[in-house]
Parts: C-alpha cells; sequence; structure tokens
C-alpha cells in the first residue's frame, strides 16, 4: 500500500533470504544491510502502528491451548453417535478451521498489515482450503457432485430455471424496471470491488466492455446471457462503472493508503503480456461463477456463490499487489504467494467447468461470433506486432 523509504540496516540473519518476515521481525529494530530481496521487502511493507503493537505480538502457545480445548469440545461434546452426516459435517468444518488456523500462524506475510497481517494469512488460508475443495470436486462426476450438495444444503440439486434478459427488448421505462432485479445490485458492488482491486481507471472500462463481449460470444450456451441491445451498448453497466472509479478516487485520496496501480500496458511487450494475462484471469473468475452455478445448480442467492465473492475479492486484493509488483520491481524475483493461488483457483475451476460442461453445451458457436472473435485477435496480434517490433528483433520486453 503506501512507500517507506529504504534504511541501510544490518541483518541478524545473512542467512535469510526466502522473502519471509514474521510478526516479531516485523517489530524488531531495523538491522543492518539488507540484500535486494528483503530490501524490496521492507521497503513496500506497510508500517506498524506502534499504539496498536500489542496485538501484532505472536501468540501461538495460547492459540494451541484453545485449539485443543476446541477440539475436545467438539469431539466430547458435540458428537452425535447416530448422525453420520452431521459428524461428517462437523469434521470437515473442524478440519477447515484447523488448516485456517496453521496457516494464519505459519504462513508468510503478504504485503498488507491493515487491518492486521494475520487476517491476510486466513485470506492466504481459505484459499488453501478452496484450493482443496476444488481438486476433490475435479474427480467426482457432475450427477455424483450435485448430489453431494444435498448434504451441504438439502435445498440444492434441483434444475435451476435459467432467466432470459432479452425477452422485451422495448426501450421504454417499463422494460428498463424490468430488468432492475439483484443482478443489478451485484453489478454496482462488484465494480465497486473490481475497482479497488485493479485501481486503474481504463482498466476497468476495457475490462467492462470485454465481459459485454463475453456475455455476447456466450449467450448461446447460458440463457441469461442472452440480453437487449440497449443492454449491450452498457447503458446500465457502464454508469456503475463510471461512478464506483469516482468513489474509489475519493476514498483513496481521502486515506492516502493506496499505492496506485500504473499498469502502461503500452510501454513494453511484458507489460502488454502482463495486462492480457491479468485481463484474462479476470474475466475467467467471472465466467467461472456462471458456469459452476449453471452445472452445479447452484441459485445465485446461495451461501455457496456468495462466500466465493468474498473469498475472491479479499484475495484479489493482495494478488493483484503481488501481481504488479512482480511486474513493475526488478528486485521481485518471485510471484507471491496470494497472487499464486489466485491464479491456482481461477484455472482449477475452468478445468471443473470444461469437464463438468461436456455433453451440456450441444449448440455451437455461430459463426459471425467466431469471425468477429477472429478479427478481433488479429487486430490486437498486430497491433503488438507494430508496436513492439515482433519479428525483426528489436521488440522491449523490460
Amino acid at each position: 500500500m503506501g512507500r517507506r523509504k529504504p534504511i541501510v540496516t544490518t541483518d541478524p540473519h545473512p542467512d535469510l533470504n526466502d522473502g519471509s518476515v514474521s510478526d516479531s521481525e516485523l517489530l524488531a529494530p531495523a538491522a543492518p544491510k539488507l540484500n535486494l530481496r528483503e530490501a524490496w521487502e521492507y521497503e513496500f511493507r506497510d508500517q506498524v502502528d506502534p499504539t496498536v503493537a500489542f496485538f501484532y505480538k505472536p501468540r501461538t502457545v495460547r492459540l494451541l491451548v484453545l485449539m485443543l480445548a476446541g477440539l475436545v469440545y467438539l469431539a466430547l461434546f458435540v458428537m452425535k453417535d447416530d448422525n453420520v452426516v452431521f459428524n461428517t459435517k462437523v469434521g470437515l468444518g473442524a478440519s477447515g478451521a484447523m488448516l485456517l488456523l496453521i496457516g494464519m500462524l505459519q504462513f508468510r506475510d503478504g504485503p498488507f498489515i491493515r487491518p492486521h497481517p494475520a487476517f491476510w494469512r486466513i485470506v492466504l488460508s481459505a484459499s488453501v482450503v478452496y484450493q482443496m475443495i476444488l481438486v476433490f470436486i475435479v474427480f467426482q462426476s457432475k450427477h455424483s457432485m450435485r448430489s453431494l450438495l444435498k448434504y451441504v444444503d438439502p435445498t440444492l440439486g434441483v434444475p435451476l430455471p435459467e432467466r432470459s434478459y432479452a425477452d422485451n427488448c422495448e426501450l421504454t421505462a417499463e422494460s428498463l424496471w424490468d430488468q432492475m432485479d439483484v443482478f443489478v445490485i451485484a453489478h454496482a458492488l462488484g465494480w465497486y470491488a473490481k475497482a479497488i482491486v485493479l485501481r486503474d481507471y481504463w482498466f476497468c472500462w476495457i475490462l467492462s466492455v470485454m465481459f459485454e463481449m463475453m456475455e455476447y460470444s456466450l449467450a448461446h450456451q447460458l440463457p441469461n446471457f442472452a440480453e437487449c441491445w440497449w443492454d449491450h451498448v452498457r447503458v446500465i453497466d457502464c454508469s456503475f462503472c463510471f461512478r464506483t472509479m469516482l468513489i474509489l478516487d475519493l476514498f483513496s485520496n481521502f486515506w492516502g493508503y493506496w499505492t496506485d496501480f500504473q499498469w502502461e500496458g503500452t510501454k513494453t511487450f511484458k507489460n502488454f503480456l502482463a495486462v492480457i494475462l491479468l485481463l484474462y484471469l479476470v474475466l475467467q473468475c467471472e465466467l467461472n461463477a456462471f458456469y459452476l452455478k449453471y452445472l452445479l445448480w447452484l441459485p445465485p442467492s446461495n451461501p455457496i456463490n456468495i462466500l466465493r465473492l468474498i473469498l475472491y475479492f479479499f484475495l484479489a486484493l493482495p494478488a493483484t499487489r503481488e501481481a504488479y509488483q512482480y511486474l513493475i520491481d526488478r528486485r521481485c524475483k518471485r510471484l507471491g504467494m496470494h497472487a499464486w493461488m489466485a491464479t491456482a483457483n481461477i484455472l482449477t475451476e475452468l478445468l471443473i467447468c470444461i469437464k463438468f460442461g461436456r455433453g451440456e453445451f450441444v449448440e455451437p458457436m455461430p459463426w459471425g461470433i467466431k469471425i468477429g472473435w477472429g478479427c478481433f485477435l488479429a487486430v490486437v496480434g498486430g497491433y503488438a506486432m507494430v508496436k513492439f517490433g515482433l519479428g525483426n528483433g528489436k521488440q522491449k520486453v523490460v
């Protein structure tokens, strides 16, 4: 978040060069001469407020005692010998909580310390738990997963009614009001979240247009991607995008905590590829939500969908920060764990969608869509060749 001026110090652990910094080391007096990797972390890590330094000291022994006490209580007073389903839920929940606790204590810190480094370690641990769940789902069939989800929520396991937004496309007050449902609020909150994560005005605009292109291209697979022409030209969503960016600017300027992101996607070929990759991952994350909902029969209001969105929001904050630092700072030689886990989560979800989607989408993509995407990719590739001199040995990579 905010930069701090680098201080030349002496390292009491000269052999420590893995980028791991504990809470106690954050509070320790500055030491001489940090190497490049540690100097980068020292310069860009948030500072601890001395008035709340008490909350940044480790409490590992106390947490161990509390953890064991919780296990004793669950094992002896909560478990029911005659209820296998209940016991399985409690056991899996306790296993997940155990991994969150271990991660909170043992994982290395990310770039943020507000509201507390332990919070961001819990977020990282939650992404690990989610990745384990995704890997388990990969080795199931879609029919068995739909049945298993009934044990999580008895209301699941029922095919979803898909709503089309292209039934009444007259541009009238009545048709506009008919489109106003919970997804409009979700769009507004989503744009605000993406604005906070990406911190770039033009990046959000490009992302908005690209997602509209994806909706138009995949309407033959997902009925709720079918929209009226005035929705496709962003009459509603562009307004939300613009307003949320203004809110972001006011928020960031008031608090002054944000590190400004200057992605500069046209500066070098490396930046160009990085922006394209980040754009793809954000779009894929959004598409995964719709396909998982469709394939696993998860209603939009189900807590599973909501928890997934909350996890990705908090994971994306440090992940994008780490990805940005990895891109712009030559001293940063390793992609941060939040960024690594976010990428793993998104691509594993994609694998699930591909596997479970076999036989579900029989209607082929229209030729007009294929030609349109072919032209778009040709323009993007041609721009890269002209801008960065690809093919003549003069491209700028860094």
